[in-house]
């Protein structure tokens, strides 16, 4: 297999203000060429991308290139992902297997699971989050013994900017150690009612569930769930208890075309506040869908067809409230904490972008409920005393960027991606009375992120302090400071006082 690391070339973009900064190129854009290009050479290709959206996305500006070159040729590329029904799925699964189709974008619902075999080259259009992810990508080409390509390309991200300039970071390593957290009362309890059901759990039944096992028992026993008997606990409900095996946090809202009655696929619960909210444009094996109603309480986003010049961008706002602290280090001017906390999020508003340039057409605001999440962090405080005696100018700009770089760097350290954390960052955070970076598992309950994060500060933020001292920017750009999911729309930011800040903090933590 020849492994290549691509990173896609400058370009500028529109911004607003009217003035053209230099950018990379889109991982999209050139994920979705390189498929364009081997589809035309005959080349049996899977390109794997983040999201569902860029899934279609690369789909469909693959399928646009290949019919402007030979007619009728995108209909040999299609996308796939979760989310489709299962009847899609099998089609397209055949049909790539039979040849009659060339090119797939897909999510990583093709990493694992789908017998695929006589492919000749992958595209993988981001880092997928762990080493174990990019080899299991990578291995779906070649696998029946002739030569294979597989293709990394970078997004303007600080991680996969490190990784393109530093491959010893890839190449040459074990995958990583899993990280988990097996004691999550979220996790935990829908197990144990699990093993209820299958046959009563005894005492001597505890140790398999590790040592939080009993107070979470006796949690679902006050509230009904579970029986106590001399003889064990004993699973109380008619039917089988409910594991969310996916973790995507209930019931999925129902993607309906309107006209027509058709169920197009289905989105999770907490993704649809950002998809399917009302006015987002939804893509569907390269048509384009616009949201009418998004009705949370029935499960159903109501859509129909239609080509708009434009994408959407949902915009949320989220706070942040300490509960408990379970571990903290004392670094005189600067503490690190690990720690639960409450996080309370709300999709207030959505812009419309023309699609190529990126010029925002305008917002649009949205009345959706709050979404709340018991989960755990690490965050870090540092005395104001210390951040004026460092130059730290723009307070409020150095904690962001910092907070920005530091959750596209944790990944690097723990088997996770920048997807399934979140972070706040505020010069006087009402909790702890100082300047704070909080950095938080997106998971209820949290998954482990942020306690590996906490027990390797050190060598996660100076990772984080040269990945950003070594950008070649001015100002910040999506390869340090920046970040894609931003609910204030990167703003503000200061990329020179992020790195006095991580230089405070580094200075004082103990080695």
């Amino acid at each position: 297999m020849t492994f290549a690391l691509w990173e896609p070339p400058l370009v500028h973009s529109y911004e607003e203000g009217g003035d053209a900064a230099p950018v990379r190129r889109s991982a999209l854009r050139e994920s979705a060429d390189l498929l364009a290009d081997a589809v035309t050479n005959g080349v049996r290709t899977l390109a794997f991308v983040r999201s569902r959206r860029g899934a279609e996305a690369v789909a469909t500006m693959a399928r646009r290139s290949l019919d402007e070159a030979v007619p009728g040729l995108g209909a040999r590329v299609a996308a796939y992902r979760g989310g489709y029904l299962r009847e899609e799925r099998r089609e397209l699964e055949a049909a790539l297997h039979s040849g009659e189709l060339l090119g797939l974008a897909s999510t990583n619902a093709l990493e694992l699971g789908v017998d695929l075999v006589g492919l000749d080259a992958v595209v993988i259009c981001g880092w997928p989050g762990t080493r174990a992810s990019l080899w299991q990508q990578a291995g779906r080409a070649g696998r029946n013994g002739h030569e294979a390509l597989a293709v990394l390309v970078a997004r303007d991200d600080p991680l996969d900017t490190y990784l393109v300039h530093h491959p010893e970071a890839l190449f040459g390593r074990p995958v990583e150690a899993t990280v988990l957290d097996p004691s999550n009362p979220y996790v935990l309890a829908p197990q144990l009612c699990s093993a209820a059901y299958e046959a009563p759990l005894t005492r001597a039944d505890l140790p398999l569930f590790g040592p939080d096992a009993a107070a979470v028992l006796d949690e679902l026993v006050a509230d009904g769930i579970l029986r106590r008997r001399p003889s064990g606990w004993y699973w109380t409900g008619e039917g089988r208890p409910e594991v969310d095996l996916r973790g995507t946090g209930g019931v999925p809202v129902c993607v309906v075309e309107a006209a027509t009655g058709r169920l197009l696929g289905t989105v999770d619960p907490a993704s649809s506040h950002f998809m399917v909210h009302s006015g987002a444009v939804y893509l569907h094996q390269g048509e384009s869908y616009v949201v009418d109603t998004l009705d949370l309480d029935d499960a159903v986003a109501l859509v129909h067809r239609e080509e708009p010049e434009w994408s959407t961008h949902a915009r949320d706002v989220t706070s942040l409230s300490v509960a408990s602290v379970r571990s903290y280090v004392d670094a005189g001017p600067v503490g690190l904490f690990f720690g639960d906390v409450d996080v309370t999020s709300q999709v207030v508003s959505y812009q419309r972008r023309r699609i190529g340039s990126g010029e925002v057409l305008g917002t649009w605001p949205l009345d959706l409920p709050t979404r709340e999440l018991r989960t755990t962090a690490v965050w870090f405080t540092l005395s104001p005393q210390s951040l004026e005696a460092a130059g730290v100018e723009d307070v409020p700009g150095g904690l962001h960027a910092a907070e920005h770089a530091a959750i596209g760097l944790l990944p690097l350290v723990a088997t996770c991606d920048r997807w399934d954390i979140g972070g706040i960052s505020t010069a006087a955070h009402p909790d702890t009375g100082a300047p704070t970076v909080f950095v938080y598992d997106g998971h209820p309950g949290g998954a482990g992120f942020a306690e590996r994060a906490y027990k390797i500060a050190v060598s996660w933020l100076q990772a984080t302090r040269d990945a950003i001292d070594g950008c070649a920017c001015e100002t910040g750009c999506p390869s340090c400071v920046q970040s894609p999911k931003c609910g204030n729309g990167n703003n503000p930011l200061s990329k020179p006082d992020a790195v006095r800040v991580l230089d405070v903090v580094l200075t004082s933590l103990p080695r």
